[in-house]
Order: structure tokens, then sequence, then C-alpha cells
């Protein structure tokens, strides 16, 4: 039955009221039952023949291994002996010194391997006291003849220790040929076990093989074969088809799955020809919005250049006409041409100023490592005549290498350098501080003077531009300082703010993002900013 033949009623029929759940339930109880019979019947298969195995490896073989090592060493104490006893040379006697240690070194290891097996345990016992015998015999009245008469007293008993050695290497082939047959017997234990070990595998596979056919079979008619149907329909609705309906057969679990992927389809269909609303209207705002920038724009070139001609004419015709006819004009003329010059002249630097703010972001955003030693001196050398005229105090910590525009953290400085000078306090020495401190990936920085102070209640006030705490008359300026400096760190991905806890001045912190090279990066990323990497010239995030 192809996806176009089953309609909406297939969620409503099925030969089946049998769930995917409860055909794999009843499927999983069974094999698992049949499972579990052929597992204990395999590890007892595996286990006895792992005993035998054990059996054999652990015991038997080593067993037989040591006692032919314990022959050895006997053997080499014979040697050992019978060559003394021929020459007289205590040279001679090494090999029976070593087949002595071999011998206790064979015995150690046998010992315990014949626990369980009496009658090698006897024929051991045997063994050793044969040997005794021997040494008895002949052995230790060679070693213990008096020099010179060895090779004559060797000769004297070479019948009777030949006799004793032999009936003690008679003894040794009993108990080897015992422990022989042990071990072929464990060997015929071990390969009954391996083809019973076998048998019961190959019926386990079988079985197993039998049963994942079956299993694959009922997947396939049950499972495989509705979730195929139901997945090319799902295929065809993610391929951008999405008013085509989604239907199903099979077990009921199914049914109800294809159900509530219909349900979503539709669902998403809604809410897709909504987001395509709402991105059309996205649009039509960016459009808006790009033409209000170049709007902006225009009025920037407007404000810079035609706006600023007709103020300057206006201060130099009132300024002409006040040359040319000030014998006409009485005092309060005077005063109105003054007005009307002065108010010229401070919008034309109001101008100038937000043309200056607007600028930020916008014309400098050359991002590079900057070195503030360097920008530093700059500032403070461009204000060398303020400072000697005040004598200010001006102190540093060291400063660091940050990334960011040159242009407008020598800005930032002048700006914080400048207001420190002009809002000092009367009749004390300006003494002001900067420092650097690391925090994180940025640095921490706090500009500190004994000035007049800010009060903590205009804390947010003073970075709002041409916001001003004070009259004309007393300090001159169009309160844009502290606003170009927040709209630099804000550019810089940084934040400045005013200490409202300290007192005897003003004290400002700001951060700006340390420079890459400083954290060990290469050259290459030296122009990152504050969103990561960026070529040089890029503008930063938001810009």
């Amino acid at each position: 039955m192809t996806a176009e033949q089953v309609g909406p009623a297939s969620f409503g029929t099925s030969p089946t009221r049998w769930s995917t759940r409860g055909w794999l339930g009843a499927g999983t109880a069974g094999f698992l039952t049949l499972l579990a019979v052929l597992i204990a019947l395999g590890g007892w298969a595996l286990g006895h023949s792992q005993a035998v195995n054990t059996e054999l490896i652990d015991r038997r073989s080593p067993a037989l291994i040591a006692s032919i090592r314990l022959e050895g060493a006997l053997l080499n104490q014979e040697t050992g002996i019978r060559g003394y006893g021929l020459t007289g040379n205590p040279v001679f006697l090494e090999p029976y010194t070593e087949g002595t240690a071999q011998e206790r070194t064979a015995l150690g290891q046998l010992r315990p391997l014949l626990d369980d097996d009496q009658r090698a345990a006897d024929q051991l016992d045997e063994v050793l006291d044969r040997a005794n015998a021997w040494r008895e015999q002949y052995v230790r009245p060679v070693l213990d003849a008096p020099p010179g008469t060895t090779v004559a007293l060797a000769e004297e008993r070479a019948g009777t220790g030949k006799a004793a050695f032999d009936g003690l290497r008679a003894s040794m082939r009993a108990g080897q040929e015992h422990l022989s047959v042990a071990r072929a017997d464990g060997r015929a234990d071990l390969d009954v076990a391996r083809t019973v070990r076998t048998w019961t595998f190959a019926a386990i596979i079988a079985t197993v093989l039998a049963m994942t056919a079956l299993v694959f079979v009922g997947l396939r008619r049950g499972v495989t074969r509705p979730l195929g149907n139901l997945s090319g329909q799902v295929r065809a609705v993610a391929g951008g088809d999405f008013g085509r309906p989604i239907t199903a057969h099979g077990p009921a679990d199914l049914r109800r799955l294809a159900l509530d992927v219909e349900s979503m389809r539709e669902r998403l269909a809604r809410e897709l020809a909504s987001s395509d609303r709402a991105r059309s209207d996205l649009h039509e705002q960016a459009q808006e919005l790009r033409r209000s920038n170049e709007e902006l724009e225009q009025f920037a070139y407007v404000a810079s250049h035609d706006l600023q001609e007709p103020l300057r004419k206006v201060a130099s015709f009132c300024q002409l006409l006040q040359r040319r006819y000030a014998p006409e004009l009485d005092a309060r003329a005077n005063q109105y041409i003054d007005f009307a010059v002065d108010g010229a002249t401070r919008m034309q630097t109001l101008i100038e100023d937000l043309l200056s703010f607007s600028r930020v972001g916008r014309l400098h955003n050359q991002w590079q490592d900057i070195a503030l030693e360097a920008v530093w001196r700059q500032v403070t050398a461009g204000h060398s005549v303020a400072v000697e005229e005040t004598s200010a105090e001006i102190s540093t910590g060291p400063l660091p290498t940050v990334a960011g525009d040159g242009t407008q953290l020598t800005m930032l400085f002048q700006n914080l350098l400048s207001n420190a000078l002009k809002f000092r306090a009367p009749g004390r020495t300006p003494v002001i501080g900067l420092t650097a401190e690391r925090d994180g990936d940025r640095w921490r920085f706090t500009f500190t003077d004994n000035g007049i102070g800010i009060e903590a209640s205009f804390a947010e006030r003073v970075f709002v531009i041409f916001q001003r705490l004070h009259t004309r008359d007393a300090y001159p300026g169009n309160g844009i300082g502290l606003a170009m400096c927040k709209k630099i760190v804000d550019f810089h991905g940084g934040a400045i703010a005013l200490d409202p806890s300290h007192t005897g001045g003003a004290r400002f912190t700001f951060t700006l993002p340390a420079a890459a090279a400083a954290d060990g990066a290469d050259s290459g990323t030296a122009g990152a900013g504050p969103g990561g990497a960026r070529e040089p010239g890029a503008a930063p995030p938001g810009s």
C-alpha cells in the first residue's frame, strides 16, 4: 500500500490491536527465557572445560615437569660425585652442588602438586628414601674421605653406589609413569569437555541465529515497513512539501506516532507561514533602518559642512557689524552682538562635538595591539602646558598592551586627563593616578584624581551626552567628554563606571580587552577585538 492509497481512516484501522511494545515485550520475554537456559548450559560447559583445563595445566603437567627436573637434579648429583670419586679433584663437585640446589627447588614445586594424589606422594617419599640411602652408602663416605684416599674409597664403593642409584632411578621412572598416565587421562577429559563445550556453543549460536531471523522478520513486517512508509512521508515534508498530510499503518503506537507527527506538521506549517510574514516585516524594517542610517550619514555631512558655514557667517558678520558701526552702537547693542557671536560659536562647538561622538566606531575602527604606555605618554605630552600650569602630579603603574583602536583609546585617556585637570579643587595641587590589573581576558583600569569629585546620585548622569553638572561660567565645555569615554569603552566591549564610594575626588574604573599576543597567541590574531579574531580595519560586533 502506497502513501497515496492510505487515507486518514488508516489511523483507526489495523489488523491487530497489539502495539509495537506488546509485540516486542512478548518476543523479548520468550527470547530472554530461551537465552537464559542456553547461557546456563553454556556456562556449565565452559566451567567444566575450564576446570579440566586448569587441572591439567596447573597440576598434572607441572607435576610431571617437576618430577623430570627432580630426576635431572639427582643425575647431576650422581655425575658430580662420580667425577670427584674418579679424580679426587674438588672442581668436579660443582655439578653435585648445583644438583642439590635444583633438587630442593624441584621438591618445593612438586610437593604441593601431589596433595590430591596419594599414590604419587607415596612414590615421591620412596624416591626420597632411596636418595637418602644412596647418599648414606656412597656420597657421604666419598665426601668425608681423607685427602689422598678419595679415589680408592670411591672405587671400593662404586658397586654399592651404582646399585643404590639404579634403585633410585627405577623409583623415579615409576613415579613419572604414574604422572604421565594421570596427565594423559587429564588430556582425554579435556578433549571430551572441549567437545561438549563446542557442541553446546554451536547449539547456542544456531538457536540465537534462528531467533535473530525470527526477530528480523517480525520487525520488518511489524515495525520497519510501517516506519519506512512514515519516514518517507516525513522526508517529503522536510524537503519542502509542507502541505502533504502524514498517514501510516501498522501497530497501534506507530499509528499514534503518525497522528502526532501530522499534528506537528500542521503546527509547523502555521508557524512557518507566520515566520515568513515576520521575516518579510523584518526585511522591510531592515530596509527602513538602512535608509535611516543613510539619512543620518547625510545629516552628519550636512552638519559638518553646510550647517557650520552659516554659523561662521553669522559670527563673522556680527563681529564685522560691531567693528564698523561701533561708534553708533550703545552698550546694550554691543552686548547683544556678543551674545549672538557667543551663541554661534557654541553652536559650532556643539556640532563638532556631536560629530566627534558619532564618529566613534564608525570612522575609527582599526583594531590592533595597542601599547598603552606609548598612548599615555602621548596624552600627557599633549597636556604638558596644563600640567605645568597646575603643577599636577601624575603617577601610573605598569600599563599593558590591549586590543583596540589606537585613535579611540587616545581620545579616551585625553578626555579623562583633561577632565581631571579641568575639575581640580581650588587651592589643591591636582594628583592624578592610573593603574591596571589583569581580570581574566580583560584589563581593569582605575583612574583617580583629587578634584571636586562627583556626587553618587550623578553616577549615571555624567555619562549622558550634553549633561552638565556645572554652569559654563564655572567650567567650560559641552558635557560630552565622559559620554565619549563611555561610548569608546562600550565599543571595545568593556564597561566604565564611577566609584561612588571614593571620596576626596573622582575615581573611574573601566575594562578593555587584553591583547591576543599577551596571552601567547600568534601574531595572526593581533587584530582581535572584543568579539574574537578580526582582520585589521574590520568593525567590531554591533558597530
